[in-house]
């Protein structure tokens, strides 16, 4: 299994206090769970097969992090159709949202950025 990359990772905490503004997060969140979750179990069978980096998984987390559970999911599923055995492979980073208006917690989950 490969690593996520240092963009799919922060140090922000969840505020209790930011559960009003988490809640539009929830989809992207879920979605990122089950992820982790794959990543953690399934994805250590095949181990560091994938032509591209990051791998397949990290860059479906990515995505979802950066453009949401709909977006992201598309992009996800658009890079797998891109993975095949005839691929020429290499670096293939998820594209930065212009926008990117959240913060990531150590674990790679989407939380409100602070106004401090």
């Amino acid at each position: 299994m490969s690593v996520l990359p240092s963009t799919a990772l922060g140090t922000a905490r969840f505020d209790p206090s930011d559960a009003v503004r988490s809640i539009p997060l929830l989809p992207r969140n879920a979605l990122l769970a089950v992820l982790h979750g794959y990543r953690a179990t399934i994805s250590h069978t095949y181990g560091d097969v994938c032509k591209y980096f990051p791998s397949c998984s990290a860059y479906a987390v990515g995505a979802v992090q950066q453009h949401g559970a709909v977006k992201g999911t598309a992009m996800a599923a658009a890079r797998l159709a891109r993975c095949h055995p005839w691929a020429q492979g290499g670096v293939d980073d998820v594209p930065a949202h212009a926008h990117f208006r959240h913060d990531l917690t150590r674990h790679g989950f989407v939380v409100p950025s602070r106004k401090d």
